[in-house]
Formats: C-alpha cells, sequence, structure tokens
C-alpha cells in the first residue's frame, strides 16, 4: 500500500478536484492526507453558513474536516497561510496570505509533512492552477519544491481536460435561444485558457463509482456550496458527466495524450 498526500488551495477544493480519487485510494487500502494551504477566509458564505461569534475561516476548515472524513482521508493539515482571494485583488497583497509567502519556507512546511508520512505521491494542481487563481499557482510551485526537498518520487499535476469543457459547453448550448449573453458565454468557453489541452493529460480516473462520495464531500462545505445550488441540484447523469472523471499530468511522464493511463496508483504497488 501507498501513502498519497493531497495538497490543495483552500477547503472545498479537494471535493471538486481530486475528491474521487481520494475516495478510492483510501477505500483500495492506501493512506490519503489531506493538505490545505489556505483557511479559505475570503470565499463568499452562503447565507446563514456563518454562526455568530465564528468565523469564516473557521467554519471552512471545520468543513475540511468533514469533508476528508467523507473521503477516507487519515489525516488533515493546514499550512497555516491566509487565502490569498482571487486574481488582483487587494487581498493578494496581504503579507499573510498564501500567495505572498516565501516558497521555500512554504516548501518546508510542506516536505516537513512528506517527510514524516513517508509519501510516495503528492498531488498539486498545473502551471495556471487550473484558472488562473494565486492560490492555485502557488501551490503548483511550492509543491514541485516540497516534493524535490523530500525526494517524493510520484507527483500529479490536478487538471481539467480543457477540449472536454469546450465540448461540454457547446452540448449545454445547443438548441438554446441565442440571445447576446449566450452567445458571449458560448464564446468564451470556446476559448477558455481553463485547463489543460487532452494531449498534455497522462492520466484521466473514473471515479464514478464513488461518485455518490464526491457529492457527498461536496455538499459538506455548504458555506460556499449551498444545498440548492446548481452543483448539487443537477440530475445524476448530468453530475457525473461533470464530475465522473479527474484528470492529472504525470510529472516526467514519457507520453501523454489518449488514451490516458486510468491508476495513479499503478507503478507505486506493481511488484
Amino acid at each position: 500500500m501507498a501513502t498519497a498526500v493531497f495538497f490543495h488551495a483552500h477547503p472545498d477544493d479537494e471535493s471538486i478536484a481530486t475528491g474521487g480519487v481520494m475516495a478510492m485510494a483510501a477505500a483500495a487500502g492506501h493512506r490519503v492526507v489531506l493538505v490545505c494551504a489556505t483557511d479559505g477566509a475570503h470565499g463568499e458564505p452562503t447565507p446563514g453558513s456563518v454562526p455568530a461569534g465564528s468565523t469564516l475561516a473557521e467554519v471552512r476548515l471545520a468543513e475540511l474536516e468533514e469533508s476528508a472524513r467523507i473521503l477516507g482521508a487519515a489525516r488533515v493539515e493546514w499550512l497555516g497561510y491566509g487565502d490569498s482571494g482571487m486574481e488582483q485583488e487587494s487581498t493578494n497583497d496581504h503579507p499573510d496570505c498564501f500567495w505572498q509567502a516565501d516558497r521555500e519556507e512554504a516548501a518546508r512546511r510542506l516536505a516537513t509533512i512528506l517527510r514524516a508520512e513517508s509519501a510516495d505521491l503528492l498531488t498539486v494542481y498545473d502551471a495556471n492552477g487550473g484558472y488562473g487563481h494565486p492560490d492555485h499557482i502557488q501551490v503548483h510551485r511550492v509543491g514541485h519544491r516540497a516534493a524535490a526537498i523530500a525526494e517524493t518520487p510520484h507527483v500529479f499535476e490536478s487538471t481539467m481536460n480543457r477540449d472536454r469543457m469546450r465540448t461540454l459547453a457547446e452540448f449545454a448550448f445547443e438548441g438554446a435561444d441565442e440571445s447576446p449573453e449566450l452567445a458571449a458565454q458560448r464564446e468564451e468557453m470556446r476559448n477558455t485558457e481553463m485547463g489543460t489541452p487532452a494531449a498534455q493529460i497522462t492520466h484521466e480516473v473514473d471515479v464514478s463509482a464513488v461518485i455518490e462520495l464526491k457529492r457527498r464531500s461536496m455538499a459538506a462545505h455548504r458555506s460556499q456550496i449551498d444545498h440548492e445550488s446548481f452543483f448539487l441540484t443537477m440530475p445524476d447523469e448530468a453530475f457525473l458527466a461533470a464530475f465522473g472523471a479527474e484528470c492529472f499530468i504525470e510529472r516526467g511522464a514519457t507520453r501523454a495524450g489518449e488514451p490516458f493511463e486510468t491508476d495513479l496508483f499503478a507503478r507505486l504497488t506493481d511488484p
């Protein structure tokens, strides 16, 4: 059995990006460790989700613990940094936020956990952090440096299949009235720079077997994902189409593109 550390930027990122792989790994007997860089303090809370006397950061870290329990994580850690907020917000300049963190110091914090766990595998994000969020980009940079310090042998970058996103967007808009707003949304999705082209992806993991655990994990983040939100009320078939596969780029892989590999742990557990 292997030990896998999943490194994420904010509480709820783990559910959306790698919740399925985490649940499958835990069910298979691997040790799953979840590390979150920030407290998520600059998220937008759903109405009534932050009790009087509490802060959003406290609520979100508690939600992270609940999500981790649902997914089967054996350990949860917060690196101690503040949320940087969205790209180009004034919060990006706060000295305690993750975006402003000394990368070497942050990498050493993560490397301490990797070493203590004798981690075989680390997940981070792609170079653009999926969609350009400063904290996600920092996870990529800090995570790779920490893996080098701790000599963690396998690093995977969580990403999204850009080509599939564009196809799904076209399908979603099919037959709809072509209002100016809808036309603008369609064009935006046609040209999206989110995620990674399929030709650069190495692994796509089918997580349909644990899709309900992934959905419950997302629902645990009730301060960010209301129970009546689009994500949690979409039909099962649509939810599976949107969240039933998780994509990764293996650092140092010799090939990429379809057919994708389907198991992050295959080379870790082969005799």
